[in-house]
């Protein structure tokens, strides 16, 4: 294995502030953010024009003008407030993808589905969870289009003179403070696994043969 050759990728995430994009939906699923016929790609790159594809274009490929995201100064959110059970449906890592390059980083919801709710931590964005009346407070900020910030260190909403407190748990919180992606996890710990690997080719030379 050559550890030392894979480079960190993941953003750091400390603070961020924006004017936040409201999309009042409930059960957004993984379908509805990055469709399947755009899952070919192994690529993390390139997937955020498609963001919300069947929602932002119509049939034959044109913006829908009616659309939160196709809006200015929306279109430049890198906050998005949505409604409930965000993220449901299959367990694909391409809808965190599509949302990073499109440029959100944050998304705010009263819940998130589980699996999409872990893989947004592994790719640099925070998925914040409240209670569904600071979703109506906030939603009413965004509709004036005002900025929100973000501090995770201090796990708070900043909008105007008021505060919303969320809670993270403490590792993944580390991670995205960090800049902590499953790679940069294992380089952590580069020195422990090429112990592992002398001591293999020691017991098992022929394994590493060519």
């Amino acid at each position: 294995m050559m550890l030392e050759s894979i480079k960190i990728r993941m953003q750091k995430f400390n603070k961020l502030k924006s004017i936040p994009a409201y999309l009042p939906i409930v059960n957004i699923d993984t379908d509805m953010i990055i469709p399947k016929q755009f899952l070919k790609t192994i690529k993390r790159t390139g997937l955020g024009k498609n963001l919300f594809f069947e929602m932002r274009y119509d049939e034959n490929g044109k913006e829908i003008n009616d659309f939160i995201l196709n809006q200015n100064p929306f279109n430049n959110s890198k906050i998005l407030i949505a409604g409930k059970n965000f993220g449901c449906g299959s367990s694909r890592e391409h809808a965190p993808w599509a949302l990073l390059d499109f440029g959100i980083t944050c998304v705010i919801s009263s819940s998130f589905a589980d699996i999409f709710y872990n893989n947004c931590f592994k790719n640099g964005i925070l998925p914040i969870i409240i209670e569904e009346d600071k979703i109506k407070e906030l939603s009413e900020y965004a509709n004036r289009k005002k900025e929100i910030s973000i501090d995770l260190s201090e796990e708070k909403i900043v909008f105007g003179n008021s505060e919303i407190y969320f809670k993270i748990d403490e590792f993944k919180k580390k991670c995205l403070l960090e800049g902590l992606d499953d790679i940069a996890l294992s380089l952590k710990k580069s020195d422990k696994i090429k112990i592992f690997e002398n001591n293999l080719k020691d017991k098992k030379p022929w394994i590493f043969h060519d």
